[in-house]
């Protein structure tokens, strides 16, 4: 029993912090590994109530899926700086 509520408490830390830096982080990038970190650890809650296909099923739709759909858009969206921060004087 103490090994499972430890397990617990360390997976909703990290669940916690990881939620938290999908919201503060300005980096796009950052906060869409941020929120894969989020996924993964909630099919983790999944595992622990012995429900193995709903955590399969996290994974695969919501890891694999929305997070890759986040990451292409984020890929596509992003500015080269480089690119604007050049300024032309005449």
């Amino acid at each position: 029993m103490t090994y499972e509520l430890i397990a617990f408490a360390l997976f909703a830390f990290v669940t916690l912090t990881s939620a938290l830096g999908v919201v503060l982080l300005a980096d796009p990038w950052h906060s869409a590994l941020m929120l894969g970190v989020t996924l993964v650890s909630v099919a983790v809650y999944y595992v622990m109530l012995a429900a193995e296909f709903v955590a399969m099923m996290q994974i695969l739709v919501y890891v694999g899926g929305v997070l890759i759909l986040i990451t292409f858009a984020v890929m596509l969206t992003q500015r080269d700086e480089t690119e604007t921060s050049e300024v032309v004087q005449t």
